[in-house]
Parts: structure tokens; sequence; C-alpha cells
């Protein structure tokens, strides 16, 4: 969205009434293009928010799992240098000149940077994660669920899971790692958008476009594939794709993560699934993780028609959501685009 003038505009004159903006993981799309055009795809929307905030202001870039390879210079440092203290909630993440994150730092010239991750505490109450953790907890049998169930047979984590930062990383990073090669060697068409595979999956098996003989058969036949991924404990997955089961499985997932991880945040704001809430109209109790701590998804800015729905204009996945956090008070869910009219 941030490609298109009046969205950019929109997001601009917003930030003048702020000290610090947080970009929350998928800051670039590195996962569709070789890197050169992704970098020249981001370049002109990061230099105007630089250039909006100044030097008397921060953007914090957290990354997540389709800009992973942001960290990938910093994660080899850490491996060949002395031995480092673990990852923990917010650790720092430094760059070199000629890396990919020092190109992206530059280009939000003049505005301080700072990168860190997995996440970083906005308040002491309140605590914020890109959300591709939830990945390894999911029921929704995506191509990253299922790879991440698979390599967990693989690797070493703890009995009943990882509770750990470094056990998500052991079980996610090769699966990004693994797509980023492909994707720069040309392998790999998911097409333009962020959810390329994930849209077409859900629009046949939902129902939204199981037209011809083939979809209709691939629609019967998921039931049974998900139930011998479930004997093959690669699971728990489920073959339930309705839209409420699809944030149903996002807030249990995510709210899985909080609860291994306890940061120990009142709330916690996280992105990744695309679908921002809890709205006005939604039960909050649902946006709860188990142990009690509040959930809040910031949404997004990128347009995904496939998911919007037969009401687009009141859809959680329409583009344009942030999340707005004073010195006190609770986090604010906002549409930019939505007061743009």
């Amino acid at each position: 969205m941030l490609r298109r003038d009046g969205a950019r505009a929109t997001l601009l004159a917003r930030l003048a009434g702020f000290d610090r903006l947080v970009l929350l993981g998928d800051v670039i799309e590195l996962r569709h293009a070789p890197l050169h055009e992704a970098l020249a795809s981001a370049q002109q929307a990061l230099a105007a928010l630089g250039e909006a905030l100044g030097a008397e202001r921060e953007v914090v870039i957290v990354p997540g799992n389709h800009d992973y390879h942001l960290l990938s210079a910093w994660l080899e440092r850490r491996a060949r240098d002395a031995p480092r203290a673990p990852l923990d909630l917010q650790t720092a993440v430094d760059w070199r000149a000629g890396e990919t994150l020092a190109t992206v730092v530059q280009w939000l010239a003049p505005a301080r940077v700072s990168v860190v991750y997995p996440g970083l505490w906005l308040r002491e109450d309140v605590y914020a994660m890109h959300g591709h953790y939830s990945d390894r907890h999911t029921t929704v049998p995506m191509l990253e669920r299922l790879a991440a169930g698979a390599i967990a047979r693989v690797v070493t984590e703890p009995r009943g899971g990882p509770r750990q930062i470094g056990h998500y990383e052991a079980t996610l990073a090769p699966i990004y790692a693994w797509i980023h090669a492909v994707v720069q060697n040309g392998g790999l068409d998911v097409g333009g958008r962020t959810h390329g595979i994930s849209t077409g999956a859900w629009s046949v098996l939902a129902g939204g476009r199981a037209r011809g003989p083939g979809a209709r058969l691939l629609a019967a036949a998921f039931p049974a594939a998900v139930a011998g991924l479930n004997r093959a404990g690669i699971g728990p997955l489920r073959s339930d794709l309705s839209a409420v089961e699809l944030r149903r499985a996002g807030l249990r997932a995510f709210g899985e993560v909080v609860d291994r991880l306890r940061p120990g945040a009142e709330q916690v704001v996280f992105g990744h699934t695309h679908r921002a809430g809890p709205l006005p109209d939604e039960d909050g109790a649902q946006w709860r993780s188990a142990l009690g701590c509040q959930l809040l998804n910031s949404g997004s800015w990128v347009d995904e028609p496939g998911f919007l729905g037969s009401s687009p204009e009141r859809s959680p996945y329409r583009a344009g959501f942030a999340v707005e956090l004073d010195e006190q008070g609770p986090p604010r869910l906002v549409n930019l685009l939505d007061e743009q009219g």
C-alpha cells in the first residue's frame, strides 16, 4: 500500500504526532522476487518514512518471517564469534556496511534507526513481536506449519514443544533460509502477493472458488490428507478453514507462544496473520491467552482482495490498520485508510 501516493501520504501525516515508529515485521517482501527487486520496491516508501520522522525521532525494525534475511549477516556473526548469550525477548541487532540491513537503515535516514529481535518492550506493560513463532503451533495446515512439524521431528525440542526463543529459532529458521534461497535462484513462484499460496489454497479449500472437478476433488480429499498428517506426527492440524476458525487458530497459536515465552506483559501486540483485532464488535475474551495476556493484532498494509470477503470495507483483513500507544493507557487499534475515506 505504501507504494500508493494516497496511502503513503496518510501515514506520513499521522506520524507528526508520534515520537517513534515501530515496523513490526515483514517490512520488505523478500520471498517473492530476487533481492534487488524487493529492495527497489521498498526504497521510496522507506525513504519517505525517514524523511517524515527526521533526525529527532526513531524507527524500530523488528524483522519477521518474510524479511528474516535482514538478520542473516548478524546471525552469522553471532555464530562465528565468541559464544554469545542466547537470544532474549529484546536482543539488539547490529549491521555492517554492505549488508542488506545496512542498506535499509541508510534509506531511513535521517531518522534514528534501531533493530531488535524477536520483539521489543513498547512500555513496561506492553510487549510487541511479529508473531511468526505461532507457525509452530497453529492448527491451519499451511506451508510453514507443515514444514515446522516435519523439522520438529528432527531437531531436539523439549518434551511438550518449544519453551525458549532458541527452540523456536532452531525449528523455524531453516524454513526461512530455504525459502529465501529458492526464491533467489528463481525456483519458487508464489505470486506478487504476500500470502499468494495461502490465499489461493484458502479460496479453493474453503469453498470460495472450488470450481471444476479438480478443485472439488481437492476440497473433498483435504480432510483425509489432514488426518494422515496428524497420524504422521506433523500435527495437530485441523481441516476447518472457515474464517472463524482461521481467527481462532491464529489467536490460539500466538497465545501459546506468549504463554510459553512468558514476557510478563499485560498486553502483547503482534502482526503476522494480517487479521487485525480485536475489533469493536468482537468478544475481547477470545483475544486473551490461556494465562490471561491481552492480545492485539496490528493488521496489515498489504492489499489482499482474496481475504476481504463480501464486505471489504468491514473486513479485519483490509489494509491500513496500526496500533497507537501513549505513555499511559491501553494500545489503540486504528485504521488510517478508513479515516482517509
